[in-house]
């Protein structure tokens, strides 16, 4: 009994002595800075204002999270594609880039609950002759690679067993084809159509209807392992929910009613 009282206070010392492990929530909040993956081509979410700096949702969202650890935000810009490469690099510590909450993905980053949710839109070429999402039918069609919306339209062109699905780096290469008549029409959230229309860069092209895909909604993400950081991160989306600053946040860059970020029967 003696020598088992003697070990295991010997354990007991031993683990006493090894230093707690930082987590990433306080690494962050230890150096001081919060580096935030963000897209800046994907405008009212993100993009730069005519002196080259960041603005959009995203923007103020991680300058809101970044406040609210008492860090400085950093953007880092980062295309669709490179979002969770930039994340497993190390390059940012958080992406707050209108993730899609994929099942796929959350093998690879952790996802939290929806801070914000899209709805789907057609933006046609004038003379395309589309003006529908059924009329995309045997036409020529694209989208940004990696996104919700262009996974969902490929696959709706597979199944229509014609026409052709081209995927395309940046958001900004979409509607510049489609304004230039590369493309017939594409797929993309209603807030990016409608913004993409109002800045007339791109002549030639109007949003003609909604497309049938199911809501998207996107989540911020970080390292899956990081559950400190992933349940901070859950309530600071909570707070900005129960404050007031998520709507007032759509209504500036939106416009509107904010929409809702629950699921029925599942987030209450």
């Amino acid at each position: 009994m003696k020598i088992k009282a003697i070990t295991i206070g010997l354990m007991a010392a031993a683990a006493l002595a090894v230093p707690a492990k930082a987590d990433k929530l306080d690494d962050i909040i230890g150096s001081g800075t919060l580096r935030c993956a963000v897209v800046l081509d994907f405008p009212p979410m993100g993009s730069r204002d005519a002196q080259n700096n960041p603005v959009g949702f995203d923007v103020d969202y991680c300058n809101d999270l970044a406040k609210a650890l008492g860090v400085t935000a950093e953007i880092v810009e980062t295309p669709f594609p490179e979002r969770i490469p930039a994340l497993m690099s190390g390059r940012v510590d958080v992406g707050v880039a209108s993730t899609s909450d994929t099942l796929e993905r959350a093998k690879t980053v952790g996802m939290t609950i929806p801070y914000f949710a899209f709805e789907m839109a057609v933006t046609a070429n004038t003379n395309s002759g589309v003006t529908s999402f059924e009329t995309m039918k045997g036409k020529t069609v694209g989208a940004t690679a990696g996104t919700y919306e262009a996974i969902a339209l490929e696959e709706q062109v597979k199944a229509w067993g014609e026409g052709t699905f081209r995927p395309y780096q940046t958001q900004a290469d979409v509607f510049l084809a489609l304004s230039q008549g590369q493309l017939d029409a594409t797929v993309s959230t209603s807030t990016v159509a409608q913004a993409n229309v109002k800045t007339g860069s791109y002549p030639n092209i109007a949003v003609v209807g909604k497309a049938p895909f199911d809501t998207d909604y996107v989540a911020l993400f970080t390292n899956r392992e990081e559950y400190g950081l992933i349940n901070y991160l859950n309530l600071f989306i909570n707070q900005q929910v129960r404050t007031g600053r998520y709507a007032e946040l759509y209504e500036t860059w939106v416009g509107g009613e904010a929409p809702n970020l629950t699921v029925p029967g599942v987030y209450r």
